[in-house]
């Protein structure tokens, strides 16, 4: 990058914060996907002032600009495709501005540890469920970015659910304020969906206002074993329509037990077809355990040959325990891993492990599946020798399938994930060419000389 352009940047944000050594180039190439793109510069912003002048400058000098939370995407969201600076937000645009009890919203800087944001309101008697499986590192810019969901979400929904208003500052240096504090506006569009799940392609958030509720005082966990995947599907959509919305209702398949059992030996009933651990929660114990009954009922309806009730904090855990370690177990299978987060109706759910199953065959390709059923989230994970061309090149070809079966079966590309860079080759198989163009519209609307984060969601 021209010298003149980093000068620039160090005289808004100090040469402390300005970098293009290897060093830190190598370090922002790169995020959760493994996959590498270098960018020219690392700029790291103090405030939302030298946001707006590092956008408008780069908006004259058409200079690219990636916005960066902690890089823990799986989609290659925060990666710079096309070079330019990498915007990182995590080192000073990190502060929890205010907790507003009276109102019940949190106001944070985007680069805040979703975490730090639960610990913090939770010493308060209050509760932000968003709980994303990277919630110990991921920042809640990013949350925003690409609408974090989580295993709470099947009770208490997704990041979009919670974001009541935000800050972002669009390429031409220009701050705005997208919805309010209040619990009802209808004044005017909704630009802060827009800005939600966009993925930095058209402005950077730099302040986030947050719905709170109160907390439960107390949760309970249980686990349902099951002869087949589709036992278990159907006792998923029929206990949410049967009176009970479990916190979390999370799945594993007999792949993903198997692999779990092989590497941590927990006494997994290894020749289940799938096992489903829910948790409920409330403020008292006759309300979880009507719940825990009623989720008995239904399980058993279906096919459950075991259903076990944690009642202690350890046990809890150890029922959890397979769901939170089954990402690195299925390692087994294959050197790589090509995980996908599709989703669908719940009432969907046993026609697309069936039509998984069909598709691992058909490819001859191990597919272990688990994830977040309580809202129809699969994870769906083909496995390859990473040094095999052909076995990987195989995978994608069964990635595709998986996604023109989720799509026929009214489901969407990506429960959680976004698409980034990873599934823009994908859109098409989900937007007409028609609502692809609105998307681009909507883009040159906000970005009109394209210079944050091209390349993804196909645009």
């Amino acid at each position: 990058m021209d010298k003149k352009h980093i000068d620039f940047f160090a005289n808004i944000s100090g040469k402390e914060n300005v970098f293009d050594d290897k060093a830190h180039l190598i370090a922002y190439s790169y995020d959760a996907t493994r996959e590498k793109y270098q960018p020219d510069a690392v700029v790291f912003p103090r405030n939302e002032q030298e946001v707006s002048k590092i956008l408008k400058y780069c908006n004259e000098n058409r200079i690219i600009i990636t916005p960066r939370g902690a890089g823990s995407g799986f989609t290659g969201g925060a990666l710079p495709a096309k070079g330019g600076i990498i915007l990182a937000l995590e080192k000073h645009m990190n502060k929890i501005l205010e907790i507003d009890m009276e109102n019940m919203v949190a106001v944070v800087q985007p680069g805040v540890i979703n975490m730090d944001l639960q610990r913090a309101v939770e010493a308060k008697g209050l509760f932000y469920p968003p709980d994303p499986a990277s919630q110990e590192y991921s920042t809640l810019g990013g949350n925003v970015s690409e609408n974090a969901g989580g295993m709470r979400a099947a009770k208490y929904g997704i990041t979009k659910d919670f974001v009541m208003a935000l800050k972002v500052v669009i390429p031409n240096g220009e701050i705005i304020r997208a919805g309010k504090r209040t619990i009802k506006d209808v004044a005017g569009y909704n630009i802060a969906g827009i800005i939600i799940a966009s993925e930095g392609t058209l402005g950077v958030v730099t302040e986030i206002t947050l719905k709170l509720i109160a907390k439960p005082k107390i949760s309970q966990t249980a686990m349902g074993v099951f002869p087949t995947v589709k036992d278990a599907m159907n006792a998923v959509f029929k206990t949410m329509a049967g009176g009970v919305t479990p916190v979390a209702m999370e799945f594993l398949d007999n792949l993903s037990i198997q692999a779990v059992e092989q590497k941590y030996k927990k006494g997994l009933p290894i020749d289940a077809g799938a096992i489903l651990i829910t948790d409920v929660d409330g403020n008292k114990q006759e309300d979880l355990d009507e719940q825990l009954s009623l989720i008995s009922d239904v399980f058993k309806a279906n096919g459950c040959v075991d259903f076990k009730i944690a009642t202690t904090k350890e046990e809890s855990n150890n029922l959890w325990f397979a769901r939170r370690n089954v990402s690195q177990c299925i390692t087994v299978y294959g050197s790589k891993k090509l995980n996908e987060d599709i989703t669908v109706p719940r009432s969907k759910l046993p026609n697309l492990l069936d039509e998984i199953s069909k598709i691992a065959k058909k490819y001859d390709v191990k597919v272990p599946c688990f994830g977040h059923t309580g809202d129809g989230n699969v994870h769906t994970n083909v496995m390859v020798d990473g040094n095999d061309p052909k076995q990987v090149e195989i995978g994608h070809k069964a990635i595709e399938e998986i996604f023109k079966a989720t799509i026929a079966l009214e489901g969407t590309l990506s429960g959680e994930h976004g698409i980034g860079l990873s599934k823009a080759p994908f859109m098409h198989l989900a937007f007409s060419n028609g609502e692809m163009e609105l998307f681009r519209s909507i883009k040159k609307a906000f970005d009109p000389n394209n210079i944050l984060n091209p390349a993804k969601m196909g645009l």
